[in-house]
């Protein structure tokens, strides 16, 4: 008995021609059906005609609703979407610094495939690629959370360039950086930093906030008053406005920088300026000030990055007392997996975790002794008074 076909459009395999003249199929299932008149075709991804059978009414289902994109749709490239995320960083005015892993490796591997032929195999075909280059798995999630944005992207824009968007995995990170500073670490390069940069990074020191946050504060989100500095929603990665407090150092700094704008640069709005123009990048002043302040590697390369700083800032707050809510807060993470990964424990938290258990420990047995009239024995006691090793074990 012949398989009854479905209502709505077809399912099919493709031909092709073999070398001996004859006809084959290959294995991957299509569906075709009709919008507006006009013929679509596309690939399910799968050698399971049920699969094929699942999409077939999902599109139909979405012409029903309206929601089907159209016929456009199949001849957006990968290329087109990555295109799509750089005008939205720059729209957004957005650092694209990134723009490396677009340019250099997602769009001349993926950027003349067509968006709706991206699925696992694609995906999979280009991590193995990059593996194959030795290229660390947080290289690899960095450049796939930028293609997962692109295809984000297409897929709400009005008209929607994509369909869906593709699953695309995220791998385990064995390589993740714990670097922080230490505060005569931190002293020694901001004092052979520029003048213009030292603000910059004692406000990144007290609160672990972000660079591209700090970079972008102006006046008007300072309140000398009350000592903070009120962060923006647009300014933040988040997309939520928060607050931060002004240590007495960094207030004295701010209110330096505040009198050499009013004096020298009344226009300019930023708070972090070099000669009345906001501060993008300082990697060349940062590298030179890391070789003076003994902070680089023998090739030059310097042993902290400015990130360092914002886990050396959630670590001060937390190490200060402050809540660790209040400090998610100030530094502007919203989940606690990321937070937890900041707050670094080193030896020094171990040994003062020992010492507080000791001081504990040593009340507990005071307050046993208060109650028994006994004092309790010390080692020096119980050595003295074994008669035989067994005797000290039992």
């Amino acid at each position: 008995m012949a398989q009854r076909g479905p209502r709505f459009g077809r399912i099919f395999r493709r031909k092709w021609k073999k070398a001996d003249g004859s006809v084959g199929e290959l294995p991957t299932f299509w569906i075709e059906f009709y919008q507006n008149g006009k013929q679509r075709r596309e690939s399910s991804h799968s050698e399971k005609r049920s699969d094929a059978e699942a999409l077939l009414k999902r599109r139909q289902g979405e012409m029903g609703l309206g929601t089907l994109a159209s016929t456009a749709i199949g001849k957006v490239t990968t290329a087109n979407l990555l295109d799509l995320l750089l005008a939205d960083y720059e729209l957004n005015g957005k650092s694209l610094s990134w723009a490396k892993y677009v340019d250099g490796h997602l769009r001349p591997a993926l950027g003349k495939i067509r968006a709706s032929m991206v699925g696992t195999e694609v995906i999979n075909r280009y991590v193995s690629e990059r593996r194959r280059e030795d290229i660390a798995n947080s290289t690899i999630n960095r450049e796939l959370s930028l293609l997962r944005r692109a295809f984000n992207l297409g897929f709400r824009a009005e008209p929607r360039l994509v369909q869906s968007v593709p699953r695309i995995p995220r791998f385990a990170e064995k390589n993740v950086r714990k670097g922080f500073f230490e505060y005569d670490d931190f002293v020694r390069l901001r004092n052979e930093l520029p003048e213009h940069l030292r603000p910059v990074i004692t406000f990144a020191y007290s609160t672990g906030c972000r660079k591209s946050e700090i970079l972008g504060i102006r006046w008007s989100q300072v309140d000398f008053a009350y000592r903070v500095v009120r962060l923006e929603p647009g300014e933040t990665k988040n997309g939520e406005g928060r607050t931060a407090p002004m240590i007495l150092e960094l207030f004295d700094m701010l209110t330096v920088q505040k009198q050499i704008r009013d004096q020298f640069f009344p226009d300019c709005p930023f708070v972090f300026f070099r000669y009345g123009k906001q501060i993008r990048n300082f990697y060349a002043a940062w590298g030179e000030a890391s070789k003076r302040a003994g902070l680089a590697e023998a090739e030059g390369k310097p042993k902290k990055l400015f990130h360092d700083l914002r886990r050396t800032g959630v670590r001060n707050l937390v190490r200060a007392g402050v809540p660790e809510l209040v400090a998610m807060r100030i530094s502007g993470h919203k989940t606690r997996s990321v937070f937890d990964r900041y707050n670094i424990i080193d030896e020094r938290d171990v040994r003062a975790a020992g010492q507080s258990l000791e001081i504990y420990l040593s009340d507990q047995n005071k307050d046993k002794s208060r109650t028994s009239g006994e004092n309790p024995p010390s080692g020096t006691d119980l050595l003295q008074d074994a008669e035989t090793p067994s005797k000290l074990l039992n």
